[in-house]
């Protein structure tokens, strides 16, 4: 038996990415040459690998380009969010098809984000200060979603760590046609996440303010300002 569904209407959900690839942000590759033929050469090996490119010229294997959106604001932040899964995927999705994951609430989608960042530092070895940008998207939400708030069946889709049983279901909702899934934080008690399985309907994006996390080193909880 499957979730049930249910009407969502939410504004101003929050999704943070980092600020170098938020819409105007400064490519990191800037970084490696002050020469602008190089420069532009880079640019140019970068694109032909872009998964977000491809995607948008039909050639990614994950998702049709006819799912994608053009010509709105932020599109390519949108496309982004579904190009570009993680390599082992995450917990509603796999390395094949991304989606578009929001808090309800600001301090969700910080704890979501601190986390993540967190346990990259702690695979990575790294034991200094870090200091991170993100950028705050705002999207609308009106759709039927699955809604896993009071599904009592699908816990073991909101596991710590194992996303097998979550991107189980996930890749059997989205073969039905699902919009994505509303469900409880398991970073942030009392949060409240959504994932998104089509472009079309993320809706309204536009930016809100830039959040600065300091990580003393890989085990303390950051420190979150807004300059």
């Amino acid at each position: 038996m499957l979730p049930s569904t249910r009407e969502v209407d939410h504004r101003d959900t929050h999704r943070l990415i980092p600020a170098h690839f938020a819409d105007g942000g400064a490519s990191v590759l800037a970084r490696l040459t002050a020469d602008e033929q190089t420069l532009n050469s880079i640019f140019e090996l970068d694109n032909a690998t872009n998964d977000r490119l491809l995607a948008e010229s039909g050639l990614a294997p994950g998702i049709d380009i006819r799912e994608l959106v053009f010509g709105i604001a932020s599109y390519r932040i949108i496309n982004a969010a579904f190009c570009h899964p993680a390599p082992h995927g995450s917990r509603f999705n796999s390395q094949d098809r991304g989606a578009w994951y929001a808090g309800f609430e600001l301090e969700t989608a910080q704890a979501e984000v601190a986390y993540h960042r967190q346990l990259w530092l702690q695979e990575t070895g790294w034991e200094e200060p870090d200091v991170a940008a993100y950028q705050d998207y705002l999207a609308d939400f009106h759709a039927e979603f699955h809604d896993l708030r009071d599904a009592k069946d699908y816990g073991d889709c909101l596991q710590l760590d194992d996303y097998t049983p979550s991107q189980a279901l996930a890749a059997q909702l989205l073969k039905l046609g699902s919009a994505g899934i509303v469900y409880h934080s398991v970073r942030l008690r009392g949060g409240t996440c959504i994932v998104c399985f089509r472009p079309v309907l993320v809706t309204n994006v536009r930016k809100d303010g830039t959040f600065t996390f300091t990580f003393p080193d890989s085990k303390m909880p950051p420190t979150i300002r807004r300059p």
